[in-house]
């Protein structure tokens, strides 16, 4: 009886980090979804709900459903930087069919194709957590108003600095990311240059007697 192929450790690897990733970035929604549910309950119904979400049925099933809405929330980023991306890749690929000739000449070099995916890993976790940090925000932002605080305009204007500048601090990291990734495969890509062979000087007539 044969064995049933085995995948090899790069797959399980790649594998391994785009559950991780997606995890991230569902955890991070999941989190703004529960803000803002427990925001649209109100104190009371919050109070009433808590015990069950510390059950181990209540954590398997948020770990599901974050894993699902990474999915989600990966799919609506990247559909929401697109134009953005495009822009970076024209830079250093003037044709998408050049784009797709330099990808399929990176599976060339194990090494290279690691570097890729660890840079591809970030830039999803980036962008997903993009979108995270409007909704946490907005999210808090509606807590406030309905739960009663101290020091409310306080909160307010630190949770909108704070939130603000997290959303922008990861655009920026995946703005970074993907142009050095479409930079450094042009360059790892480009075809070696053909040395140029010197001019020999004409070989001289033999001479007659």
């Amino acid at each position: 009886m044969t064995r049933p192929p085995q995948p090899e450790p790069s797959a399980v690897v790649a594998a391994t980090a785009m559950f991780v990733e997606v995890l991230v970035v569902g955890i991070g929604f999941l989190t703004g979804l529960c803000i803002l549910t427990a925001a649209i309950a109100g104190p009371d119904n919050t109070r009433k709900l808590a015990p069950i979400g510390g059950t181990p049925l209540a954590a398997g099933a948020a770990l599901a459903l974050a894993y699902a809405l990474g999915i989600l929330i990966d799919r609506a980023a990247d559909t929401a930087l697109t134009p953005a991306r495009r822009k970076l890749r024209a830079q250093s690929f003037p044709t998408s069919a050049a784009y797709a000739q330099a990808r399929l000449k990176l599976t060339e070099s194990p090494t290279l194709v690691a570097r890729a995916d660890y840079a591809r890993s970030r830039l999803r976790i980036c962008r997903g957590w993009v979108l995270n940090c409007i909704l946490i925000t907005m999210a808090t932002d509606l807590a406030l108003w309905r739960y009663s605080v101290e020091h409310r305009a306080l909160l307010l204007t630190t949770t909108n600095v704070l939130g603000v500048l997290a959303a922008l601090g990861f655009y920026l990291s995946w703005h970074t990311i993907t142009a050095t990734g479409y930079r450094k495969l042009a360059i790892q890509t480009a075809p070696a240059a053909t040395p140029t062979v010197p001019a020999q000087p004409p070989t001289p007539a033999p001479q007659t007697p």
